[in-house]
């Protein structure tokens, strides 16, 4: 599946802004990236909603980071280690858990503020860690974290957040180049071409891609799409992570249980009231994440049921340790002090995306990504719990260590990137006949049935066929953005699906039932693909 640019005409009355940095995404990792870069440069954030819009925001658990004179960042490497399945790039990995622990206490000086107990802060423990080591702020670490560094953001006179900016495309003078995006301004109904020394990703991950994720509605790859049509490798996109403990409901968007609570105590039962988690792992409840899913979706078979539940009574305190997950399972008529929580998976978190180094640079001169759109090699094919959080300020950072370089570039003219985005590749279907809302529903749906938590070749096989045919039949119909976005999901989704039939193994959050066990002898290595 071929995938070039889509036709997008220039408005005559477009709006052209300079600026040093151009960040695109208010997350975690592109407000902390912001900060760090405001000390050499004019910086300008993009968010695709409000602010409030991200991953972040809705972060339960905490951040790891190895702060604890018991604790060490060479534990919390073998950690990260294991959990990743043997294909982590471990430079990487050396650079965040070294890193973060210096990042987090940068967290903590601007304002972000973490539970205490006796006076230092609290630690708690979350699947495959082997130590205490997740700072956390009742079950709201994210947002308490978003909170902080916003308030920062917005008292720095050099950083400037703009809401409602929808990312169209990628824009470079020449080839391998990127020198600023196009974006168009929701809240005016207008174009606006940004030209900036270094452009930024950090729009999240791919959540959006299933029927059930515990992703905003804003995470559909947006990013990614953009980095890969502009000439970035996207890698190791099949490992996708799917949170075991998510409260059941039909609806899309569902609400997690944050691992923290397991790793205070709570216990999983199939609806048989049985324990079930020692006949899968030595750690029970503490194990990976793509080990709890599967055994929770094997007990779903075996019981026929839609869900397994979640017994969070035994945790002393539960109401004051988690009050938000309390108020909302409150809401559903389920009291955690009494009641047991039925939970199924969902989809999560994205382990690949845009290929980069440990600077964050993704090949294409003036493009940087972090956070989880970025692919650093941190996570391997399993994320270690709540080191997403601290990925995305420890690369953050890291893009910024190279501003004098940043700072060197020129700044071309608005003439020389018009001519280039007019002579990129237009995408036209071959046959446009089905609106954005049904592709979206139909996309959905193939990727949770046949790319899911288990997978084969015969479902991979008919899941790029569908692809392919909803790629060739989306209409624009009359909601541009609704369509760009669209067609940002199936590009990513058709990496998804191509680097899960291409990996004929399983390994962390990628397991194929026709090929049930890890193979390192022909596949301790990296998926990358370009757009060629």
């Amino acid at each position: 599946m071929r995938i070039t640019r889509y036709t997008w005409k220039l408005q005559p009355d477009t709006t052209i802004m300079h600026t040093d940095f151009l960040i695109i995404g208010g997350g975690i990792a592109g407000l902390f990236t912001a900060l760090k870069a405001s000390a050499f440069g004019e910086v300008v954030v993009l968010t695709k909603k409000t602010i409030k819009d991200s991953n972040t925001g809705l972060a339960q658990g905490g951040i790891a980071a190895a702060v604890h004179e018991e604790d060490s960042p060479f534990l919390h490497l073998e950690d990260t280690l294991e959990a990743g399945a043997g294909i982590c790039d471990i430079e990487a990995v050396d650079v965040l858990v070294r890193e973060g622990p210096e990042r987090v206490r940068e967290l903590i000086a601007a304002g972000a503020s973490f539970d205490m107990k006796d006076g230092s802060i609290s630690l708690t423990r979350e699947g495959a860690h082997s130590k205490a080591r997740i700072l956390h702020s009742a079950d709201t670490t994210g947002e308490t974290i978003r909170a902080a560094l916003v308030k920062n953001c917005e008292a720095d006179q050099r950083i400037r957040i703009f809401e409602y900016q929808f990312l169209i495309d990628l824009l470079g003078s020449e080839e391998k180049e990127c020198q600023g995006a196009l974006v168009y301004d929701k809240q005016n109904g207008r174009q606006i071409l940004y030209i900036a020394r270094a452009v930024i990703i950090a729009t999240g991950g791919a959540g959006q891609l299933y029927r059930y994720t515990t992703n905003p509605d804003v995470a559909t790859a947006d990013g990614m799409a953009a980095a890969y049509r502009a000439g970035c490798e996207l890698s190791d996109l099949e490992f996708i992570q799917f949170h075991p403990t998510v409260l059941f409901s039909h609806d899309t968007q569902r609400f997690l249980i944050s691992e923290a609570v397991r790793g205070e105590g709570g216990l999983l039962y199939n609806t048989n009231g049985e324990r079930f988690m020692n006949k899968y792992h030595s750690l029970l409840e503490l194990a990976p994440r793509d080990v709890v899913s599967r055994a929770i979706l094997n007990e779903m078979v075996l019981t026929g049921s839609e869900y397994v539940f979640l017994d969070m009574s035994i945790i002393p305190g539960v109401k004051e340790r988690f009050p938000n997950i309390y108020r909302t399972c409150l809401l559903h008529g389920i009291d955690l002090e009494k009641d047991k929580v039925p939970v199924s998976p969902a989809a999560h978190y994205t382990m690949g995306g845009i290929k980069t180094n440990t600077y964050g640079e993704t090949g294409v001169n003036g493009l940087y990504a972090c956070g989880e759109a970025a692919c650093t090699g941190v996570h391997g094919a399993n994320r270690l719990a709540s080191n997403s959080l601290l990925e995305g300020i420890v690369f953050g950072q890291r893009i910024v260590e190279r501003a004098g370089e940043i700072m060197y570039r020129r700044q071309v003219k608005a003439e020389e990137l018009c001519r280039s985005f007019a002579a990129g590749g237009v995408y036209a279907p071959l046959h446009p006949q089905i609106g954005p809302v049904e592709i979206r529903q139909r996309l959905q749906d193939v990727m949770w049935e046949k790319v899911g938590i288990i997978r084969n070749e015969e479902a991979l096989k008919a899941a790029n066929q569908e692809i392919e045919y909803l790629y060739n039949h989306l209409a624009r119909g009359d909601d541009n953005l609704a369509f760009i976005e669209m067609v940002n999901m199936l590009t990513v989704a058709h990496v998804v699906v191509q680097a899960a039939l291409w990996r004929r193994e399983s390994r962390g959050g990628h397991f194929r039932s026709d090929f049930p066990q890890r193979d390192d002898v022909r596949w301790l290595k990296h998926t990358s693909f370009v757009n060629c």
